[in-house]
């Protein structure tokens, strides 16, 4: 299938590694002009390098901290400047910590509504006049199924994810008429380096070993393994597209039917 993405402008955040990097690498292969925005330079140019060597789309990397808001503005603006307009906006951020409520301060609090909501928020406040000005403007926000099914230990990301998908399901009711699609995929255990680091959390937690925590959590699910990150990003890419052109206020779970729920 033909996705439409050629030429098509893009900004995913997060894009150093993990769901970021795969959901921007397939982006590429597939001929949008991708920009990949993280905090570290060093690992946002190693990033980029791959995905040159890997395509011959045209990479962008804008490095900065998109928990603080004038980073969005200026990694649109510099978009916009390079590339003339946005058509896709991806936000994605690193997980907070792991942990029991009572372990947590408010500036944990605080941090995490930075990272993983308000973030979103400055991102698509910088990017909505020119995905106005697209002719296929899609927005993506990466949650967890912890939105549907909260996971132990992980209060601070159960809680303010699920803020973000409040967001997403009512800014595609707002400009759904303008013809803006807003989506967001929950991905499931997926093996990147967030989820090594809370496995080797609950190891230490249990006392048993990172093996242990991943077999558990892989018996867990319908398929019965953490999934690959290109499984995530596949689908990704199919919900910004415009063959995915009659999606929007949707909630896709990539899990492998680790969501035991039917709605």
């Amino acid at each position: 299938m033909d996705l439409n993405l050629r030429n098509k402008i893009a900004i995913v955040t997060g894009a150093s590694r993990g769901l970021g990097f795969a959901t921007a690498e397939v982006l590429a292969q597939e001929g949008a002009r991708v920009a990949l925005n993280s905090r570290n330079p060093e690992n946002l140019e190693k990033a980029s390098q791959r995905i040159n060597h890997l395509t011959d789309s045209p990479v962008l990397p804008i490095a900065g901290d998109v928990s603080q808001p004038e980073t969005a503005q200026r990694l649109v603006e510099k978009v916009v400047h390079e590339w003339g307009g946005v058509d896709i906006l991806i936000t994605n951020a690193g997980g907070p910590p792991a942990g029991k409520f009572e372990n947590f301060s408010l500036e944990d609090w605080q941090n995490a509504v930075n990272l993983n909501f308000l973030s979103a928020v400055n991102l698509i406040r910088a990017a909505l006049p020119y995905l106005r000005r697209s002719t296929a403007p899609a927005v993506l926000t990466i949650t967890s199924i912890s939105v549907k099914q909260p996971i132990e230990g992980l209060v601070l990301s159960n809680s303010v994810r699920a803020a973000t998908i409040g967001l997403t399901k009512s800014l595609a009711l707002e400009l759904g008429k303008e013809g803006i699609r807003f989506n967001s995929i929950l991905p499931g255990w997926t093996a990147t380096e967030r989820v090594e680091q809370l496995l080797q959390h609950r190891a230490q937690t249990n006392q048993s070993t990172v093996e242990e925590e991943r077999q558990k959590i892989a018996a867990q699910t319908a398929l019965g393994r953490l999934a690959d990150p290109r499984e995530f990003a596949r689908v990704a890419v199919f919900l910004v597209s415009p063959a995915a052109s009659y999606i929007t206020g949707s909630m896709i779970a990539v899990d492998g039917g680790f969501y035991r729920g039917t709605l």
